[in-house]
């Protein structure tokens, strides 16, 4: 199995854990320069369950967030790629969707994360996953590391 899977073959994977009773943790996001924050944040991620599916914004889903016109800087297939590089990573996934709703649907994970500037109410898929008795963790970032930040440094703009 490769680290970079559709929807249908995430899907199928993750059934096939909860089957052997392993928990699935799911997180999403742009992920378009990595950095030491979205590191701490997966990484905590991981430790939440048996393994970590990322799903990763299509280029244009993370357009429709309205993060900028030139943004994302990187790829969808490129932001999928490194991140399923990364050890505390098993596997990722691209969605186009506006939000992750369908994605967490297929999915069914145990564990949905997100950082902890989603207001409880706000989180997509939280109904889905504390349906089927699964919880949904918020987890602190890291302070002073953004990728908006990064490209204004590179520019040499203010912060």
């Amino acid at each position: 199995m490769g680290r970079i899977l559709s929807c249908e073959n995430a899907a199928a994977w993750a059934a096939e854990l909860r089957a052997r009773r392993l928990s699935v943790v799911f997180t999403n996001g742009v992920f378009d320069l990595l950095h030491p924050g979205h590191l701490r944040y997966l990484s905590e991620a991981r430790r939440l369950g048996d393994a970590l599916i990322v799903a990763v914004n299509s280029d244009r889903s993370a357009r429709a967030l309205e993060k900028g016109p030139e943004r994302p800087l990187n790829h969808d297939v490129e932001r999928a790629e490194v991140l399923a590089a990364l050890e505390c990573v098993d596997a990722t996934v691209i969605f186009d969707q506006d939000t992750p709703h369908a994605i967490v649907e297929a999915l069914q994970p145990d564990v949905l994360v997100k950082g902890a500037d989603w207001a409880e109410g706000t989180i997509v898929g939280a109904d889905i996953v504390e349906a089927r008795g699964g919880r949904v963790v918020r987890i602190p970032l890291a302070e002073g590391y953004s990728t908006s930040g990064l490209i204004r440094k590179i520019r040499g703009e203010p912060a």
